[in-house]
């Protein structure tokens, strides 16, 4: 006997409301989502742990670990604001920036170096002498190729004397995790490594897979999935979530539209003063402001001549 229309459009509903309720029940954070990774932090043994894990120490040996704000103050109105994402201070009084980028930054380094700059001079107040300052720590985590000629997943980078390579002051540091460089998984890794792992997983199955290694990472686990099962935070996540892909889509659309006018722009000022010349300006002008991050300066110049011809004067072009 044949099924009626209505029988088989019931089982058709029926058979999508399981597929969306397993789409739900499997849904998973992602600590590569900065939303997410601050959420982590919020919990002392994660951070306690990770950070033992980065300086190669035992847990037992970070017996505190501070929330500072995340906001760097200014030290006059001219002052750029530096927001970081997670800041921690220790029991010595040495501080640890965590910062998570997921795209990649063309000026990261030049970021990085002004973050932990900041961070450094911020501790010293007016009349203290420079014996009270505290070691600073940048941690960038960053899920794309940063330093494209090598494989290295992870380096500290120090003040050293660059021809005897003896470090001059570890005061200022950085640590740099590349989690889309991690090598294929080895037994008996190192703790950082196991990490970086959970830290980059992208399904519930890596993180149950990763809970079976050891009880830290169990309860990274534990703390995760319970953040994904807060229909609060859930959404705060989603939310977070879209704005990073509306803002790289915004930013990649009007960088190519920049572009794309700079182009024509390039060509009619070519055909005044020579269409070759005119056309090598403008590009060179596209690439040095796209090296600088200034993808909004591309396309106000594509669309304003006179602006254009004010960076064509400060990048002497």
């Amino acid at each position: 006997m044949k099924e009626n229309k209505k029988s088989v459009s019931t089982k058709r509903a029926t058979s999508q409301c399981k597929t969306l309720k397993e789409k739900q029940e499997d849904f998973i954070m992602l600590p590569t989502v900065d939303f997410c990774f601050k959420e982590l932090m919020q919990n002392d043994n994660i951070r306690k742990n990770i950070i033992a894990a980065l300086l190669n120490i035992p847990p037992s040996e970070v017996e505190n670990t501070e929330l500072m704000p995340t906001i760097l103050r200014k030290e006059s109105k001219d002052d750029k604001y530096g927001i970081l994402d997670v800041r921690v201070r220790l029991k010595d009084g040495e501080q640890i920036d965590f910062e998570m980028q997921v795209e990649a930054f063309d000026c990261w380094a030049n970021r990085s170096v002004y973050y932990l700059s900041k961070m450094y001079a911020g501790e010293i107040k007016e009349g203290e002498g420079y014996d009270c300052l505290k070691k600073c720590i940048h941690v960038s985590i960053l899920a794309y190729d940063h330093f494209r000629d090598d494989k290295e997943c992870y380096r500290r980078i120090a003040f050293c004397d660059t021809k005897t390579g003896k470090e001059y002051t570890d005061l200022m540091e950085m640590h740099i995790l590349e989690l889309s460089k991690l090598p294929p998984e080895e037994k008996n890794e190192t703790s950082l490594l196991q990490w970086m792992r959970f830290l980059g997983g992208k399904t519930r199955k890596d993180f149950e897979e990763m809970a079976k290694k050891n009880s830290e990472l169990e309860e990274a686990y534990d703390v995760l999935d319970k953040l994904s099962a807060d229909e609060k935070k859930r959404l705060e996540y989603e939310t977070r979530q879209r704005a990073i892909r509306d803002y790289n889509i915004g930013m990649l659309t009007a960088e190519r539209r920049g572009i794309e006018a700079g182009r024509k722009i390039g060509m009619e000022e070519g055909r005044e003063k020579g269409r070759t010349e005119g056309v090598n300006r403008i590009n060179q002008l596209n690439i040095e402001l796209s090296k600088l991050g200034r993808t909004e300066d591309i396309l106000k110049a594509a669309v304003d001549k006179e602006y254009q011809e004010k960076l064509l004067k400060e990048f002497e072009l």
